[in-house]
């Protein structure tokens, strides 16, 4: 059996995140409709965006913290770099390391600090697709439009479409004409009680994700159920849409129906485009409030920032096309609220005074320094000491083994074996040295008698 669609996503990772964040959600929506009267998911998603971006908050602030302190600390971080530029070797490049941290030890601050909120808000981002791509799975008041009797309906449509004749066939039809690639469903099964919850669930999937074409065929394949789209479908359009947009949907997708339109639907064309713009502008918007430093050109780390300050929202752009309209009004509504977040804070760094922070932090900076200056000793003298005493059986070995061979040499030299090169070299040698010896003294005879 295929896997059921409507059910939340059960990844590892994602699973847990997408289903907290769809209780909480669907908990802010009863809120508001209780208390509120609003009964309208896009309000919704604004609420836990807000949720999100306060529980963020303290590392907003962390983060914000770490760009002012460096833009103060810039000019000592730059005769660091000065300090040890064109050094490649190992020593140099452990003691720029070295005073680096000490440095940002000095302000109290962590060069992985500007890191962490954005690796807390990818796993967020990728849940948030999950439940925004699946609305009524998470939702339970989305998900009784369909299972649930509305209006003047005599039925709830799910009821209605079970109790028809030949359903089955007439559903997967309608998914195929549908052409809903994002959604995985099967009708091949019998109806029976064991199968019933899947194959509501798969209904609940496929109505979800309708068109208005879409809807037109389900009224000419379901006749019977007129009164229930009606209800449905008006209801949709009150809780699920932003202005004119359904938020399951994607851009690209209500694109190509207001371009397809008889008469092309311009108005769906623009709103629809006007997400991954305005995803893409108001992010845009956030980097250049963000204040920044004369930041040394050749910092890796200011390089890297500067290329994700200009990859993120190009990315947002893209991607807004092709997610549900959701997330993309999550991705405006995010930047908005950090727009504002960003303007106080620029205020309150605006009286950062840095001496004051660094005397908070000197006792801190010391004890971090003498731990790691402990284990750095420690590190060095071990190698030290084992490099020494690998050189020293290095040589001891070296020297051994080279007397072990001078020594056979010299034995081969002195007794070569029989018929060998060095034998008949030494025979040859010898008769030399009797001829010389013979000749010698003959010489010798011959000056005494002429005396």
């Amino acid at each position: 059996m295929s896997e059921i669609y409507l059910t939340a996503y059960d990844g590892w990772l994602l699973g847990p995140i997408a289903k907290a964040i769809g209780w909480v959600m669907d908990k802010i929506y009863i809120l508001l409709y209780d208390t509120f009267g609003i009964d309208n998911v896009i309000v919704s998603i604004f609420a836990i965006t807000l949720v999100i971006y306060l529980a963020l908050f303290p590392l907003t602030y962390r983060q914000q913290k770490f760009s002012a302190l460096q833009r103060v600390m810039q000019p000592e971080l730059k005769a660091i770099n000065d300090k040890y530029k064109g050094k490649k070797d190992t020593e140099s490049m452990q003691a720029k390391q070295e005073e680096t941290q000490a440095l940002y030890d000095k302000y109290g601050v962590s060069a992985m600090g500007s890191c962490i909120q954005l690796l807390i808000q990818m796993p967020i981002l990728f849940a948030l697709y999950r439940v925004f791509n699946n609305v009524p799975a998470y939702l339970t008041s989305i998900y009784a439009i369909f299972t649930e009797k509305l209006g003047n309906a005599k039925t709830s449509i799910v009821e209605g479409i079970v109790n028809t004749d030949g359903f089955m066939g007439k559903m997967q039809t309608l998914y195929e004409d549908a052409d809903l690639k994002n959604v995985t469903v099967d009708f091949s099964n019998t109806y029976t009680a064991d199968t019933a919850e899947s194959i509501k669930n798969y209904i609940v999937d496929v109505l979800y994700k309708l068109s208005d074409s879409g809807w037109k065929e389900f009224s000419d394949l379901f006749p019977n159920l007129t009164d229930c789209v009606a209800e449905v479908t008006d209801k949709l359009k009150e809780v699920n849409y932003l202005f004119i947009l359904n938020i399951s949907d994607t851009p690209w997708n209500q694109i190509k129906t207001g371009w397809a339109a008889d008469s092309k639907d311009w108005g769906l064309i623009i709103c629809a485009l006007l997400i991954p713009l305005l995803a893409w502008g108001s992010q845009m918007v956030n980097i250049k409030l963000m204040p920044t430093g004369n930041a040394d050109p050749n910092d890796q780390m200011a390089k890297t920032m500067k290329t994700t300050n200009m990859l993120m929202p190009l990315i947002s752009l893209f991607f807004a096309f092709s997610v549900p309209v959701g997330l993309g009004f999550y991705w405006i509504a995010g930047s908005c609220i950090r727009i504002i977040q960003q303007f106080f804070l620029n205020m309150h760094f605006k009286k950062l005074d840095a001496d004051k922070i660094i005397d908070k932090n000197k006792e801190k900076a010391a004890k971090k320094a003498e731990k790691r200056g402990q284990k750095r000793d420690a590190i060095y003298n071990s190698a030290h000491i084992n490099a020494k005493s690998l050189a020293s059986n290095t040589s001891t070995d070296i020297s051994s083994d080279n007397q072990a061979k001078l020594d056979k040499l010299e034995e081969i030299r002195n007794n070569p074996p029989e018929g060998s090169m060095a034998s008949i070299a030494n025979m040859v040698k010898d008769y030399n040295e009797r001829n010389t010896n013979a000749t010698g003294s003959k010489n010798n005879k011959n000056k005494n008698s002429n005396k």
